[in-house]
């Protein structure tokens, strides 16, 4: 991704005479499920979240660093069930770069919040009301080689 030019997506956190702690390098985000989570501890120079020099801007799903990617996790992150040669499960982490995909409003037409009154939804007996949303807006990949599958299977069994 370096060689392509994208841009990373976090800053540095500076070293710090904390025991225990290390600096973190400027990064791109890894997302994936957390079932790799002890893969991840396991990585030689793996810096674990608890371990960073400074906690001000830590997200709740980060969990380790590894060189210049911050590991994103969640439940909902992507598995291929039983895609591996042997029948395992793949799991698959996108490595996004800055600015490599955006969000178009079509039509100039953005998000709306549609409220009706008792009056308007249920008219007889003024029962009910509803609240809803609409929205016309796609996602665009804008560069495809800022954007990077990592596809792995599990070392350490859950």
């Amino acid at each position: 991704m370096r060689t392509a030019n994208a841009q990373f997506i976090m800053d540095l956190i500076e070293g710090e005479n904390k025991f225990g702690t290390a600096p973190v390098r400027t990064a791109f985000f890894g997302l994936g499920h957390t079932n790799l989570s002890a893969d991840l501890d396991q990585v030689v120079g793996s810096i674990n979240v608890a371990n960073y020099a400074n906690q001000a801007n830590l997200l709740q799903a980060e969990w380790a660093n590894i060189r210049n990617i911050r590991f994103l996790l969640s439940s909902v992150g992507s598995i291929s069930p039983a895609a591996s040669a042997n029948g395992a499960d793949v799991y698959n982490i996108f490595i996004p770069g800055q600015e490599s995909y955006d969000m178009v409003d079509l039509d100039g037409y953005s998000a709306q919040f549609i409220y009706a009154p008792p009056e308007i939804a249920s008219p007889q007996l003024r029962l009910y009301q509803t609240a809803g949303w609409k929205m016309a807006q796609v996602f665009n990949i804008t560069n495809t080689s800022w954007i990077v599958n990592l596809r792995c299977t599990l070392a350490v069994a859950l």
